[in-house]
């Protein structure tokens, strides 16, 4: 199923867990852990009182509970035609091909976590949506002091370590040429942190005006579904043309990095990544066995 692609703090907390505990090759106690860290995570933003915290606690485990059914044995299936993929030459199409594959995901995963998520949204008290703005505040000087100090040639050199880092994550050591070939890459990268910076702004913004809207118009449950959906859809589709013209730009850029960059991998790079997607396709199946999953059926009826 293709869908669109879809932020919200509820569920992009889950993309936060998965990357983080994946870098650190311990996907298995990562996701056992999900809820638990999903849930620090968002009374970090929002402080929850006596009464939300063991609804929000019982709707993260229904939704991981859920997520680990329905999802998991997908991720699976997908690691594992990585694993062929990895070995054989890929075009910018496919690349692309295979991120639109994973939105379809979030989209199904955004849509199990609305109910609940508008539930809890409309018992926000003023306090704790000015918690919120303050840890966007937060969240905006940590973004300016990490990717807009020092000059351009600073911030590329930046960029361009990230990426080579990113690379030898998977492929292991590059070398000189490969090196190189990112260097090129990503200094004719479309990529504005500017342009990016000033829509992550927007978002927050917007999801502000959300937030106050849910709380203050004693709206059916339906109807703040419904507001949701349209705060998602302005991510995927933002308000700004000059921004979906620049993401467009960006994306097909990026899906033809991923190419060209693997296009230049030896046989042993490819089976270096190869392995890795393999490690995460054995985690996962781990998580999808019985004694992994047991008594969960019954945290999701």
């Amino acid at each position: 199923m293709i869908k669109s692609s879809l932020k919200l703090p509820m569920i992009a907390v889950l993309a936060l867990v998965l990357s983080t505990f994946a870098g650190c090759s311990v996907v298995r106690f990562g996701y056992n852990q999900a809820d638990y860290v999903a849930y620090w995570w968002l009374d970090g933003f929002v402080d929850f009182n006596d009464t939300q915290k063991p609804r929000t606690r019982e709707a993260l485990a229904q939704w991981f509970a859920w997520h680990r059914r329905a999802h998991l044995p997908e991720y699976a299936s997908l690691l594992a035609y990585a694993q062929n993929l990895i070995v054989e030459d890929i075009t910018a199409e496919r690349t692309c091909g295979l991120w639109t594959n994973v939105r379809g995901y979030m989209d199904e995963a955004f849509e199990r976590a609305t109910p609940a998520t508008a539930e809890i949204a409309s018992t926000l008290t003023p306090q704790q949506i000015q918690n919120i703005e303050r840890r966007y505040a937060k969240s905006n000087k940590e973004f300016h002091n990490e990717n807009l100090r020092g000059d351009a040639s600073h911030r590329l050199k930046k960029s361009i370590k990230r990426m080579v880092e990113r690379a030898e994550f998977f492929y292991g050591e590059l070398d000189n040429a490969q090196q190189e070939l990112v260097t090129r890459l990503v200094t004719l990268s479309p990529y504005d942190v500017n342009i990016w910076n000033t829509e992550r702004q927007r978002r927050q913004q917007d999801f502000m005006q959300v937030l106050r809207q849910l709380r203050g118009n004693n709206l059916s449950q339906e109807k703040a579904q419904a507001v949701l959906r349209a705060y998602v859809e302005r991510i995927h589709r933002s308000p700004n043309d000059d921004y979906r013209q620049y993401t467009e730009r960006l994306t097909q850029y990026n899906c033809a990095v991923v190419a060209s960059l693997h296009s230049t991998a030896t046989e042993a790079q490819r089976k270096h990544a190869a392995k890795k997607f393999k490690g995460w396709e054995s985690d996962i199946r781990v998580l999808l066995s019985p004694v992994q999953t047991a008594g969960l059926a019954q945290i999701i009826h």
